[in-house]
């Protein structure tokens, strides 16, 4: 299967386009009309600078208002026809999409429709040429793509056939299975594209918001096992109009897009196994087991007053990395490593930063297959240098340029600690408080990477995606989508900042970049941790008493648990499922901060309700605590 992408999914110039399309991997382009008209190039320059590139146009478009138009109007439409079938020839591309009509004075009926497509197919045909006929969701007469085959049926032409487009298909909520009737040698082309599930004007939704495969709420699977039941084995392409791509880097919008169509057919072919796709070749989705350890690159200044942090969670050092500056803290199943090398990639982190998350491990069900998987998808697979007799624990590069290490137990990486380390007790261990493991980890990015990540983990793990969540900040908005395994193994949280004053925001300008911003601590018991930690002197994020005021009359919660929150600053959220408890660390260096959580029952959000309350007690309270800023 053959994959291109629509010239209109990217940013940039038709060249800066080009050659973003191809170091993606794609074979094909649409040439989407206005970008060839917007360039200074004649034709023929084109269509060869398309195919240095290693590129084919696979599709010209779009043409619109052909069929059903009465008199003077059909003949306009045919001579415009004509003069596009003389630049098709000069750009070297042989298909052309005509979008059912829109105009205002366009006839109904399905033969008159079919007869003008006839027509111009015989034109067509003399020139080498074929016509794929699609239905927009908003034609006039014809929206819907069954409607579309029928008109292509009744043309009766070689050299007119149909295109089919996700979009126009799920947003109106037609039943994908009825493709599954159609020729796969009678349909053309297919497009592909997603969007967030939003009740509005199609035109407008569709103009606007698409995305990529997986990003959005569309069944685009269920489409494409339909599509492919067909037999059809011609190219897929995206298109995807949406605002925000056009202002990305057309390079990395490129990437997601191959990544998507991987994704997307090695599903279909998982889901629908006697069909002619040929997806590429890589294991199957990664079933995600857990965070394995959070890693932080510092300088041993810092590395103290971390470590101080730590004591005051619960934590005890536990042990030093046989060959490299890495401290080993563990409570319960939640290990933290703190890095203060003065060489390699951590140390090279911290200067850019200060101190930060590196690196992140992760349990998974196969270790290798996932950075295999993950190489099929686009990362950057990593290597750095051991020690004799230590592990090799394959990693790829992940979001804001951190490292994501992946443990398994079949092949012996899960003996990590007891091969790489030695044992360091602490003397004067801190009274444990109870963390079992890390609940979630919760990365920030400027908003316009967010769904690149979305789609990565999506693509990479056995992971759903949560609602989007609107987060007030005094200072603006910080949109977040949760990932996370069906088990809730592992959770991750995805923040997008679009503004610098927002908390999120101002942590993404300091330490230079996206990164790991908190990390969500497990217990059992909140208010048994929430006495261990003032032992160990912890200072718990002061959250306003009317929060608690607010909570106990909106929630018609006990009075005495009411004052049990208030007085360990102890925030309370619940749903269907169960309950949710979370006390937070003040903010951290240049704005990372911990988080100690306790689920129960069958409680699968976040704190959501709270994430305003939070945000405001942290914004009064930032400055310099904990770890020195630098």
């Amino acid at each position: 299967m053959k994959t291109a992408i629509a010239t209109v999914c990217l940013s940039g110039d038709l060249p800066e386009k080009l050659a973003a399309i191809a170091a993606a991997g794609f074979q094909g382009i649409e040439i989407f009309e206005n970008d060839f008209l917007t360039f200074d190039a004649p034709p023929r320059e084109v269509g060869r600078m398309v195919r240095d590139h290693g590129l084919e146009i696979a599709l010209y478009q779009p043409f619109r208002d052909l069929e059903g138009l009465p008199g003077g109007l059909r003949q306009r439409a045919f001579d415009r026809a004509e003069r596009k079938f003389d630049l098709m020839a000069e750009l070297g591309t042989n298909l052309m999409l005509i979008c059912s009509n829109t105009h205002p004075e366009a006839l109904g009926g399905i033969d008159r429709a079919a007869a003008d497509l006839h027509a111009l197919g015989e034109i067509a045909a003399g020139r080498g040429l074929r016509l794929g006929y699609e239905a927009l969701a908003w034609g006039r007469h014809v929206n819907d793509h069954r409607d579309a085959w029928e008109i292509v049926r009744r043309a009766d032409h070689a050299n007119v056939g149909l295109i089919l487009d996700s979009f126009h298909t799920l947003a109106r909520g037609i039943d994908c299975d009825s493709i599954r009737a159609i020729p796969g040698d009678r349909i053309f082309f297919v497009q592909l594209a997603d969007a967030p599930r939003i009740e509005m004007d199609l035109l407008y939704w569709s103009r606007h918001f698409r995305n990529m495969p997986g990003q959005g709420d569309l069944d685009v699977t269920a489409f494409m096992r339909a599509v492919a039941a067909t037999g059809y084995h011609d190219y897929l392409s995206l298109e995807i109009f949406n605002d925000q791509f056009r202002g990305a880097a057309p390079r990395s919008i490129a990437l997601d897009g191959q990544r998507s169509l991987r994704w997307l057919m090695d599903d279909v072919a998982r889901q629908e196994p006697d069909i002619r796709i040929t997806p590429p070749e890589m294991p199957a989705r990664i079933r995600a087991e857990g965070v394995e350890f959070i890693e932080f690159a510092t300088d041993p200044a810092e590395a103290a007053a971390l470590g101080r942090v730590l004591h005051t969670l619960g934590f005890a050092r536990v042990g030093q990395h046989l060959s490299k500056q890495v401290a080993h803290w563990r409570q319960g199943r939640a290990h933290i490593l703190i890095n203060t090398s003065e060489e390699g990639f951590a140390h090279s982190l911290y200067l850019l930063r200060g101190t930060t998350v590196c690196d992140v491990g992760l349990r998974v069900a196969d270790a290798a297959a996932t950075v295999a998987r993950a190489q099929c998808l686009g990362a950057e697979v990593i290597e750095q240098p051991i020690g004799p007799g230590e592990l090799r624990i394959p990693a790829i590069r992940g979001s804001g340029g951190g490292l994501w290490h992946f443990i398994d137990a079949g092949t012996g990486l899960d003996r990590l600690w007891e091969i790489d380390f030695a044992d360091a007790p602490d003397p004067d261990a801190a009274r444990p408080a109870g963390v079992t493991h890390v609940d979630h980890v919760a990365q920030t990015m400027n908003f316009e990477e967010m769904q690149s990540w979305v789609l990565f983990h999506l693509s990479l793990f056995e992971m759903q995606k949560a609602p989007l969540v609107d987060v007030i900040d005094p200072s603006g908005l910080v949109r977040s989508q949760a990932v996370e395994a069906p088990d809730g193994a592992l959770r991750i949280t995805l923040n997008g900042a679009d503004n610098s004053r927002t908390l999120a925001g101002r942590f993404l300008a300091e330490s230079y970049g996206p990164s790991v911003q908190h990390v969500a601590l497990a217990c059992e018991d909140i208010f048994a941790a929430a006495a261990a930690l003032a032992e160990n002197g912890f200072a718990p994020l002061g959250i306003s008493p009317n929060y608690y005021d607010d909570l106990e009359a909106r929630l018609d919660l006990p009075q005495a648990l009411t004052d049990r929150l208030r007085a360990h600053n102890i925030l309370y959220d619940r749903d269907a499922g169960g309950e949710y408890f979370q006390i937070y660390s003040p903010v951290l260096g240049e704005g990372f901060f911990f988080e100690i959580v306790e689920r129960r029952g069958g409680y699968r959000g976040y704190g959501a309700a709270n994430a305003a309350f939070r945000v405001a007690a942290q914004q009064r309270a930032r400055g310099p605590a904990g770890m020195p800023r630098r």
